[in-house]
């Protein structure tokens, strides 16, 4: 029981290192008054933003977002 605790806590401490750098990488969201109205919606850059660095980004932090949560409640329990 040990061990896994130990495999456990690696995990969420290199995943929460790993959060915190890739949200520093990250650009500012600040779009002003036009992010309420998405008025930028329909451009090229709004439309392609998945397959740029910006967009691989976003899907590293929601991956290991979920691996963080899964470990911290794995730990809890254990």
């Amino acid at each position: 029981m040990d061990s896994l605790r130990l495999v456990l806590t690696v995990i969420f401490v290199i995943s929460a290192l790993a959060i915190i750098i890739i949200v520093l990488l990250q650009e500012g969201k600040a779009g002003g008054l036009g992010g309420i109205t998405g008025e930028n919606s329909g451009t090229f850059w709004a439309q392609n933003k998945k397959h740029s660095l910006e967009g691989r980004f976003e899907l590293a932090t929601k991956l290991i977002a979920a691996v963080f949560m899964i470990s911290a409640l794995l730990l809890g329990v254990v």
